[in-house]
């Protein structure tokens, strides 16, 4: 086996006490390599070409804000699937940016092993960085299977995290507008 990824799931299953020649596990090992190989296609993603130069002159200054965005990642600490949504908004500075970039941003950092707090804070500082709005906010909600299926057990607890960069940091009143319409 040349795949060190398929070899290291044959591994496992021979670890835990599986037979990896038993009929539903013996393409298990190509599968597992394939499905982390796109679990973790973050690490590949250049995110100028997630932008693809979509920023645009605007004289529009309120709130822009993209909610609801689902991802899936796994934690850097078990390698368990975390899920759930992120809320990403920013005040444009003469410039916007294509709203679908948003959630390609949010899966570009996602796709990797990660901890929620820092996925939240990528996400604000890279966008505030190649937009420069005059603000971004960022709040991510998440399920966590190492918490759910493992350890505490708890099967009913969510994660929040916040980002706020510009503004979003600096005026209460930016912060709360922001915070009341992701509620909504």
């Amino acid at each position: 086996m040349k795949d060190p990824i398929e070899a290291a799931a044959l591994g496992i299953i021979k670890a835990i006490g599986e037979d990896p020649a038993r009929e539903g596990l013996r393409k298990t090992p190509r599968r597992v390599a394939r499905a982390l190989r796109e679990i973790t296609a973050g690490y590949g993603a250049d995110i100028d070409k997630v932008f693809n130069g979509a920023f645009f002159k605007t004289n529009y200054r309120e709130m822009v804000i993209v909610k609801d965005i689902a991802f899936y990642s796994l934690c850097e600490h078990h390698m368990l699937p975390f899920f759930g949504k992120a809320h990403v908004a920013y005040i444009p500075n003469g410039r916007i940016v294509g709203l679908s970039k948003l959630p390609r941003l949010v899966e570009a950092f996602a796709r990797r092993l990660q901890v929620q707090e820092r996925l939240t804070g990528e996400i604000a500082r890279t966008l505030f960085q190649k937009l420069k709005p005059r603000g971004v906010g960022v709040v991510m909600e998440a399920e966590h299977l190492c918490v759910s299926m493992r350890g505490v057990k708890n099967e009913t607890s969510f994660a929040t995290t916040s980002a706020m960069v510009g503004v979003f940091q600096t005026d209460s009143r930016v912060r709360q507008e922001f915070l009341d319409l992701i509620k909504r």
